[in-house]
């Protein structure tokens, strides 16, 4: 039997509370306990009571049936009391039960439990793990592999990665060595367990989120990695050396922990283990190691290559002091090293790099810059492949690379004769060749011989580019609708003012006044004509008309990195004052060759080991400016090479369509031609480097020329190398702007500022150019140079002529004929007169200039390089 009675409820009075009382007799079950069936009792006679109300009219709250289950009372409102009187037995109120969203918040009875149930489960999976795993055999790194390098068609470039490896007892490793290593990498070692939690957890966090691989990981920890397992950088990876770790831990000293580790870790030059580092860069054995010395292979730990001083970069040569430096402070602070004899110790001389056989000629920069590829772009690290194993094909097209190989040596070397004349010895070329379409670098010059020249001349980033930078600003005027200061658009026709030190907007506040080569100044000028010649001045009013930030991130969206050094948006960006790499160029000129459309030059086709395909990064293209815009800057850099008075113009003797732009720095240290055809782009460099101690020197005479420029070695070799690497190939054009009308009309100038000098009329003497072109070129028609300039005399006549362009500049005599043929001869200044015939011997070549005569030339100019000014600025050509 079981009744239920329900107390009155709010929809029929104020009555709000309601009782349950069950009972249960069925099958012979005892009554339940005394409490109850007090509890029942009070609530029949609750009912009854009810009952009575009912029948007499009163107003009576709803009889419902509860469960037989439990007894329970709610009060929806505790300050109003029951009409019945305090519960039977004088029980307390239960606790509201929880509903809705807060029935989902656990309890803190709950979180505990929940809380110890995790760290008993986690501590026993651990637990487990430390048990179930088992310490592998040591991995082969001491017989490592070579690594194969292939050229495109799958024939062998060399192979490289023989381990250089001398085992030694921690009692043959002088004692401020050990220390240097464990305060470059783990100061606690001797007084700490296997693994480090927190930099454990970090290193997980970072893997699994891709925000990088930094690790904290503890000697014991890098031992193991370094003997029993790979590089590769994964959560899998790591939890197997934290087991691994601890055991090892458990099982070997401290001391022989540390002496594995000193013999497993790489040092670069291929050498393994502390003993083949200090014999590679000093000469001595690890037990002779002073602390200086000690602590530099230390820093090598981190990274290398890069830490190498001899081979570094500048800001890689600074980095390996600043690293050694927090080294030697490490070893005082822990009081392994005497503050006085820190305070003596000075930054080591490092031996030169030993030759590689396998290394000699070019094969050596291409396993270099394809090292630095795969290393740069994770997808190998440095150590993990001087382990060997590696089957690596470049996208070097063998054939291409003989041809630059050939002309480098035939434009270049033969000239030079350093016996004779030791400023030939300061000559040092790079070359790059990149298929515009695809990204992919198919030839590749780094230097005269990998084992004589260790520096790869192709990927370094500590000379200036010059004026090869114009075609950047130009690219960011057109693609920003650049106006002028009285709000003319920027066109090829747009007239500036080519007076020399013309000042413009100084990042300082304080005037930028760049001068032009030889302090020439030409008056009214178009763009085009200020990009043939070169006129430092005219781009850098076109710079501030265009925003020098602009400038920068149009840079960087045509491929250059922005963090190439001196790349910054000052008033000289615009004359290539930042630093980029050979390489660098070459994809900066790709883009505007490929439409506007950017792709990172590549030079790894594929990489696999024993079988297994490494994955590469993919190509990605982007459209970095408008194909429009790329088109008017190709359009204009044809000027360049075609017309009269063009820095290129040797470049011309290709004989076919051809864009490029010249480039000549301070005191001619680094002189450059970037060219190229609408299939293949070209970046040549000669940088001047002392042979004795590496500084950077003038390669004004080199090769007996007076004075240095990026058209000429550069432009010859450029021209020499694509003779050969388009051999074959059907003649093709460059696509025509579409807004161009051809017209050749000049904008209406503003009045220009009157020039601060004039240049010279005298007729040069510079000797001719061998090889040169005899007649202009067909279908020329002096286009986009109508309007005349000025000079200090007077005008002249202004206007185009069948010849080229009138004088378009300033001179001190007025008007001059124009030419009735092209230039045979290299001058050093405007000339005036034409030549009538072509040299009958090969003369001496002189430099041409960055700028354009004032009339139509008579000869083809080869003025030197213009003078750095400001911050960093890099002169014309």
């Amino acid at each position: 039997m079981s009744v239920s009675i329900a107390a009155p409820t709010e929809s029929t009075g104020p009555y709000r509370s309601s009782w349950a009382v069950t009972r249960n007799r069925d099958k012979g079950h005892q009554p339940p306990c005394p409490r109850l069936c007090r509890l029942a009792r009070s609530g029949r006679r609750k009912g009854r009571a009810l009952s009575r109300d009912a029948q007499s009219g009163r107003r009576v709250p709803s009889i419902g049936l509860g469960p037989l289950k439990r007894l329970t009372r709610t009060d929806s409102s505790p300050s109003a009391p029951s009409p019945y009187g305090p519960a039977a037995g004088g029980d307390k109120p239960r606790r509201p039960k929880r509903t809705g969203w807060r029935r989902l918040i656990p309890t803190w009875r709950m979180t505990l439990l929940g809380l110890a149930c995790a760290i008993l489960l986690g501590v026993g999976l651990f637990a487990l793990g430390v048990a179930l795993v088992k310490v592998p055999d040591a991995h082969a790194a001491a017989t490592a592999q070579s690594n194969t390098w292939l050229y495109a068609d799958g024939s062998v470039i060399t192979r490289t990665g023989q381990t250089n490896r001398q085992n030694v007892g921690l009692d043959k490793v002088s004692p401020v060595a050990q220390h240097a290593a464990l305060a470059a990498e783990d100061r606690s070692f001797y007084h700490e367990g296997a693994v480090d939690a927190q930099g454990l957890v970090r290193a997980a966090l970072n893997t699994a989120t891709g925000e990088g691989t930094q690790g904290g990981s503890t000697i014991t920890q890098q031992y193991v990695k370094n003997t029993y397992l790979n590089q590769k950088q994964s959560i899998t990876r790591k939890v197997k050396e934290l087991f691994i770790a601890i055991k090892v831990d458990a099982t070997e000293s401290k001391d022989d922990i540390l002496s594995g580790y000193l013999n497993t870790s790489y040092y670069g030059r291929g050498a393994y283990g502390i003993q083949a580092a200090a014999q590679a860069y000093f000469g001595v054995d690890a037990s002779a190691l002073d602390p200086a010395q000690g602590a530099y292979l230390a820093t090598l730990l981190n990274a290398p290559s890069a830490y190498d001083v001899a081979t570094a970069t500048p800001a890689g040569k600074q980095n390996a002091v600043n690293r050694w430096n927090y080294v030697m402070d490490g070893m005082v602070k822990e009081g392994w090293l005497s503050a006085d004899v820190r305070a003596k110790a000075s930054f080591p001389e490092v031996k030169d790099p030993q030759p590689n056989p396998g290394l000699s000629g070019q094969s050596g920069y291409l396993v270099d810059a394809a090292t630095q590829y795969l290393t740069s772009t994770g997808v190998i690290s440095e150590t993990e492949l001087a382990k060997g194993g590696y089957t690596i094909k470049l996208s070097i097209d063998p054939a291409r690379q003989q041809a630059l190989q050939g002309a480098v040596q035939t434009q270049l070397h033969d000239t030079l004769n350093p016996d004779k004349r030791k400023k030939d010895a300061a000559a040092q070329a790079g070359a790059v060749s990149v298929d515009p379409k695809t990204g992919a670098v198919v030839a590749l010059y780094g230097g005269v011989d990998y084992v004589k020249h260790f520096v790869d001349n192709a990927t370094r980033r500590d000379y200036q580019a010059g004026s090869t930078f114009k075609a950047i600003t130009l690219a960011a005027a057109f693609e920003n609708d650049a106006r002028t200061q009285d709000g003319r658009t920027v066109t090829p026709r747009t007239i500036y003012d080519g007076t020399s030190g013309r000042k413009v907007r100084g990042g300082t506040g304080t005037p930028y006044a760049p001068p032009n080569e030889g302090d020439r100044s030409y008056g009214p000028i178009t763009l085009q004509q200020a990009t043939d010649w070169s006129v430092n001045s005219a781009f850098a009013q076109l710079a501030q008309d265009t925003g020098l930030q602009k400038v920068k991130d149009t840079g960087v969206a045509l491929g250059l990195p922005g963090n190439t050094p001196g790349f910054d948006p000052v008033p000289s960006i615009t004359l290539g004052a930042a630093t980029p790499s050979v390489l660098d160029m070459a994809g900066v000129y790709a883009t505007l060759d490929n439409g506007g459309k950017q792709i990172t030059p590549w030079l790894v086709q594929s990489v696999d080991r024993e079988g297994e395909a490494v994955q590469l990064p993919a190509h990605k293209t982007t459209q970095a400016i408008g194909a429009d815009t790329a088109n008017e800057v190709t359009s204009i850099l044809q000027g360049v090479v075609s017309d009269p008075g063009g820095t290129g113009w040797r470049a011309k003797a290709l004989g076919r369509p051809v864009a490029g732009k010249t480039g000549t720095t301070d005191d001619q240290k680094s002189v450059w031609f970037v060219g190229y055809t609408p299939e293949l782009v070209t970046s040549v460099a000669l940088f001047g480097q002392d042979p004795a101690n590496g500084s950077q020197v003038s390669l004004n005479g080199v090769g007996g020329i007076d004075g240095a420029a990026g058209g000429q070695y550069p432009a010859q070799i450029w021209t020499g190398y694509m003779k050969a690497a388009l051999k074959g190939l059907p003649v093709s054009d460059f696509p025509a702007p579409s807004n161009g009308d051809g017209s050749g009309a000049a904008d209406e100038p503003a009045t220009p500022s009157a020039p601060s000098t004039a240049p010279s009329t005298s007729t040069p003497t510079g000797g001719a150019n061998p090889g040169g072109p005899t007649t202009p070129p067909s279908g020329w028609s002096g286009s986009g140079w109508s309007n005349g300039g000025s000079n200090s005399n007077g005008s002249n006549s202004g206007g185009s002529n069948s010849g080229g362009p009138n004088s378009g500049g300033s001179n001190s005599g007025g008007a001059t004929t124009a030419p009735t043929t092209e230039p045979t001869t290299q001058p050093t200044a405007p000339p005036t007169s034409q030549p009538t015939g072509r040299p009958t011997s090969k003369p001496t070549p002189t430099p041409e200039p960055t700028t354009a005569p004032p009339a139509q030339p008579t000869t083809q100019p080869t003025g030197g390089a213009n003078a750095l000014i400001g911050a960093g600025a890099a002169p014309g050509q």
